[in-house]
Parts: structure tokens; C-alpha cells; sequence
């Protein structure tokens, strides 16, 4: 079976900020029914990230939804329809800046391809709204974990997991530890100064 993949333009508009993209209805209402159907697979997806950050005000520009997953082992295939029936195609190919550029446009050929390759994260991508949501398989931390202690938050008509300001600390030291990325560095920034303010 030949492997379907989508090319992506890499001068399309990809560097809006998400608050922009939130505040459209239709996608806000994608992320959440992603996040409602995953957590109907009993997965509790909790939101990490630029994203996370955002919702709690921070003026970070992102590109996509960061969500923690428990590792889908035989729900895999369910996984990869739920976000396929939304538009969201499994990326192939990334640039060096981060941006999606291809995607496999084919559910089952992505499906199959994730479980070969047991990918600590995958990224989903429709190259019609430019919408992103990665998925991390309960990595860096499990979400089991960071379930514990998410606040439950709703945003539009959409109910979020979202980590806790500890766990997004955690998350992004363990990220500029790993990559060096100067966005990293001001999340960092944000959170540490968020904790100041609070006590």
C-alpha cells in the first residue's frame, strides 16, 4: 500500500497567533470535540503548552494545541478517526521551524504508520484551517500525572483540561532542556512571574 502524503505550501499563513484561531468558533469547537472524544476513550487529555499559557494570559504566539494523552496502545485506531473525522490529517513532514508541510491524507495508512513507528508525540494538521493539535503519549510526564492536579476550565462552549501552572513549569524546564528555544526561555519567564504574584 502506497503511502498517500499531502504537500503543504510552506509560505501558507501559519504564524497567526491562536488567539486569533480560538476565537473562531468552529475550531474552538474542533479542539474541544477532539478533547471531549478523547476523553470519552478514557486518554484524559490535558492541555499543555503555548497554548495552556495563552488561556492563562500570557501573549505567546503558537501554532497549535498541545495536549498530553495516555499512550492508546490497542485505541490507536480510534484515536487517529477521531481527529481524521475533524479534518486533522497526520503530518509527515515538519520544517525546521516546527511548520507542518506535509501531512498522510489517508486515515488508514496513518494509523498503520503510528504504530510501526510508536512515536513519543504525532502531530495533526488540516491544511484547510490551518488548524494543529499535537498529541504527546503520556510524555515528557504521564497524564495520568498531570490529571491530578488540571484545573477544568471552560472556554466558548468547550470544557478543558488544563495543566497546572507547577506542571507547565515542569514541562517547559524539561523542553529547554532538551531543545534551546528562546520561547521556551520567556514561558519560563511567564510562569515564574505568575508564581511571584500568587503568593
Amino acid at each position: 500500500m502506497a503511502r498517500t502524503e499531502r504537500v503543504l505550501g510552506v509560505d501558507d499563513p501559519t504564524t497567526q497567533s491562536l488567539r486569533g484561531l480560538w476565537a473562531r468558533a468552529a475550531e474552538a469547537d474542533g479542539v474541544g470535540a477532539v478533547s471531549e472524544a478523547l476523553s470519552d476513550l478514557g486518554l484524559t487529555p490535558v492541555l499543555v503548552g503555548g497554548m495552556a499559557l495563552v488561556i492563562l494570559g500570557s501573549r505567546r504566539v503558537t501554532h497549535d494545541f498541545d495536549f498530553v494523552i495516555s499512550k492508546p496502545d490497542n485505541q490507536l485506531e480510534e484515536v487517529v478517526a477521531i481527529l481524521y473525522s475533524r479534518g486533522l490529517e497526520l503530518a509527515s513532514r515538519v520544517n525546521e521551524a516546527g511548520d507542518v508541510t506535509a501531512t498522510i491524507d489517508n486515515q488508514r495508512v496513518a494509523a498503520i504508520r503510528l504504530r510501526i513507528d510508536a512515536p513519543a508525540s504525532a502531530y495533526f494538521f488540516n491544511p484547510v484551517t490551518r488548524l494543529r493539535i499535537d498529541l504527546l503519549f503520556d510524555f515528557p510526564i504521564p497524564a495520568a500525572e498531570l490529571v491530578k492536579t488540571a484545573t477544568t476550565m471552560k472556554i466558548r462552549s468547550q470544557v478543558l483540561r488544563v495543566a497546572s501552572e507547577e506542571n507547565l513549569l515542569r514541562l517547559k524546564q524539561i523542553a529547554r532542556a532538551d531543545r534551546s528555544v528562546a520561547a521556551d526561555a520567556q514561558d519560563i519567564e511567564f510562569l515564574e512571574a505568575r508564581r511571584k504574584r500568587s503568593r
